[in-house]
C-alpha cells in the first residue's frame, strides 16, 4: 500500500489532536506543517519529530510542496475558503475543517471548480468516518426501528456561563477567543451546529435513498452573546421527503453529543455522536457497546481519505460526507443562522 503525506496549515488544538492520529495508521505520514507563528511551529515540530524542511511560515509554501499529496486546513472557518482555493489552483487534494466555508455561496463556487478537476475534496466531520456511524446505518437499513419519521440531535458545551459567588449565573465571554469573534465567523451555529445538521442531512438521504436538498427551517430560537455571535440555537429542519430533525447547539449549556432517531417501531439512541467516546448504540433500550480498532478518532479519516486517494477518488464513499452533501448542509446552516423566531 502506497504512503500518503500529508501538510498540515494551521496549528491549532484541533490541528494537534490530528496530528497525534498518525502514529495509529500505515498507509499515511504527517510530511510537513505550516503556521504563521514560529514559536508554535517550532514546537509542534519538536513535538511531532518533523524535518525542519518541511516546516514553513508560509501557507503557500507548503501548498506548492511537490511532495505532499493533501493539505488539511485547520485554519479559522472565514479563512478556509481562500485556502481550499489555493489548493484547488495548486491541484492539491484537499481535507478541511468543518464549516468547509462560511455561507453557500463560497461551496458553490468551490464545489464549481472542483468538478473542473481531478482533486479529492472533503469536509472534516471526523465522526463520519467512525465505524460507529456505519453500524447506525446498518441497523436502519435492517428497519428495527420501522421507518424513519424525526430525529433529535445536539452539541453543546458549557464555556461562556458561570455562577458568582452567590450562586447567581452570569455570561463571561472569552472576547480573545475565535469562537466569539464575529469577524472570524464565530457562533455555535457553525461551531457546533455544523454537526447535528449533517447528521440530519445523511440520516434524510437514507429515508428515501437520494440527497434531499429541499427543507425549510422551522422554531429557529438564536441567542446572542455580548460580542453579537450566537451563543445558543435551536431549529427544527423539515425535509421535502417528510422527515424532521430537532437541532440544537450551546456554548452556554452541557448537552452533550446526544442524538435520538424515532422510527415508526421505535428509536435509536447514540450518546456520542461525534466523538464517539464510548461508542454506544442503544436500539429500543438494546445496548450495542462498539470496541474499534484505533483510540483517535481522527485515525479512521486519515486512513479512509488516503485509501480514496490512492484509489484515485474524488469524493469520499458514503457515509463519509461528499462534497453535494457539504453544500446542502451549509444551506441549512445559512437559513438557520438567518432564520429567529424569537
Amino acid at each position: 500500500m502506497s504512503e500518503i503525506k500529508w501538510g498540515i496549515i494551521g496549528l491549532g488544538n484541533i490541528a494537534f489532536e490530528f496530528a497525534s492520529a498518525f502514529k495509529e495508521i500505515k498507509n499515511s505520514k504527517l510530511l510537513g506543517i505550516a503556521s504563521k507563528d514560529n514559536v508554535r511551529l517550532n514546537k509542534f515540530k519538536k513535538h511531532f519529530e518533523i524535518d525542519k524542511n518541511y516546516c514553513f511560515l508560509s501557507y503557500g509554501d507548503l501548498i506548492k510542496n511537490k511532495e505532499i499529496d493533501i493539505v488539511y486546513i485547520a485554519l479559522p472557518h472565514n479563512f478556509h475558503f481562500e485556502w481550499i482555493n489555493k489548493c484547488i489552483d495548486s491541484k492539491k487534494n484537499i481535507l478541511s475543517e468543518k464549516p468547509a466555508t462560511i455561507n453557500l455561496s463560497q461551496i458553490k463556487t468551490i464545489n464549481q471548480k472542483l468538478n473542473k478537476s481531478n482533486i479529492f475534496f472533503a469536509e472534516g466531520f471526523m465522526y463520519s468516518y467512525h465505524p460507529q456511524l456505519s453500524k447506525l446505518i446498518e441497523i436502519l437499513n435492517e428497519k428495527t426501528i420501522g421507518e424513519i419519521i424525526a430525529m433529535e440531535s445536539s452539541f453543546g458545551v458549557n464555556i461562556v456561563e458561570k455562577k458568582n459567588f452567590l450562586g447567581f449565573k452570569k455570561i463571561k465571554i472569552n472576547e480573545k477567543s475565535r469562537l466569539f469573534k464575529k469577524e472570524l465567523a464565530g457562533g455555535c451555529i457553525l461551531d457546533l451546529g455544523c454537526y447535528p445538521t449533517s447528521l440530519s442531512v445523511l440520516i434524510s438521504k437514507i429515508k428515501s435513498n437520494r440527497l434531499n436538498d429541499n427543507f425549510k427551517i422551522n422554531k429557529s430560537k438564536i441567542l446572542m452573546g455580548p460580542t453579537n455571535v450566537e451563543i445558543e440555537a435551536s431549529a427544527q429542519i423539515e425535509f421535502q421527503n417528510g422527515f424532521k430533525s430537532l437541532v440544537k447547539c450551546s456554548f452556554r449549556e452541557n448537552l452533550g453529543e446526544l442524538t435520538k432517531i424515532i422510527g415508526s417501531k421505535g428509536e435509536i439512541i447514540i450518546p456520542h455522536s461525534w466523538k464517539c467516546k464510548p461508542s454506544k448504540i442503544l436500539v429500543n433500550s438494546k445496548e450495542y457497546n462498539l470496541d474499534y480498532l484505533y483510540k483517535n478518532i481522527f485515525s479512521y479519516e486519515i486512513e479512509a481519505i488516503s485509501n480514496f486517494i490512492t484509489n484515485k477518488k474524488k469524493d469520499p464513499e458514503f457515509p463519509a460526507i461528499n462534497r453535494f452533501e457539504t453544500e446542502v448542509n451549509m444551506g441549512i446552516l445559512e437559513k438557520w443562522i438567518n432564520t429567529n423566531e424569537n
